[in-house]
């Protein structure tokens, strides 16, 4: 009987995956905190992302955590939830993707459940650190319409 032995690469992407797995925790968590120091911490400096809300990318961390700020004005609690959750590890860039929903208690009180949207994090290592140098939010579009498709559910395929 043999038994396959890890490889060195085998341990460091599988370390690298954890990285990243617990930078997408902390992310959520300091979402769920409304943390913005820690969250900015997160993303590089030079960030690009994609966000369901205009314009067509919000480019630098500034930009990005003003996202955040928006997102923070209207709740008074506010939960991430990230379903799942796939991630891929190279040797400097990685890239993570899954169904990410806002939701909770809106600054009026009234409760949400809010909308599922396509979220992909891409990460590259600097200094030794995973932080998110793209991210993507969206949902798919009705062509007839023009109209995004904001009523879907993520559901288990095979």
């Amino acid at each position: 009987m043999t038994t396959q032995q890890q490889t060195p690469t085998d341990a460091r992407r599988a370390a690298d995956e954890a990285q990243i797995r617990a930078q997408i925790d902390a992310l959520i968590q300091k979402l769920h905190e409304k943390d913005l120091d820690a969250l900015s911490r997160i993303y590089s400096a030079d960030v690009v992302s994609f966000d369901v809300e205009p314009p067509l990318q919000h480019v630098g961390r500034d930009a990005k955590m003003r996202n955040w700020v928006n997102a923070f004005a209207m709740f008074d609690e506010l939960s991430y939830e990230l379903r799942d959750l796939a991630v891929e590890v190279g040797d400097v860039v990685a890239f993570a993707h899954g169904f990410g929903r806002i939701s909770g208690t809106l600054k009026n009180g009234a409760t949400t459940d809010g909308m599922w949207v396509r979220g992909t994090f891409c990460f590259r290592k600097i200094d030794g650190e995973w932080l998110i140098v793209h991210d993507q939010a969206s949902v798919p579009l009705d062509f007839r319409t023009g109209q995004g498709v904001t009523d879907l559910e993520p559901t288990a395929e095979p």
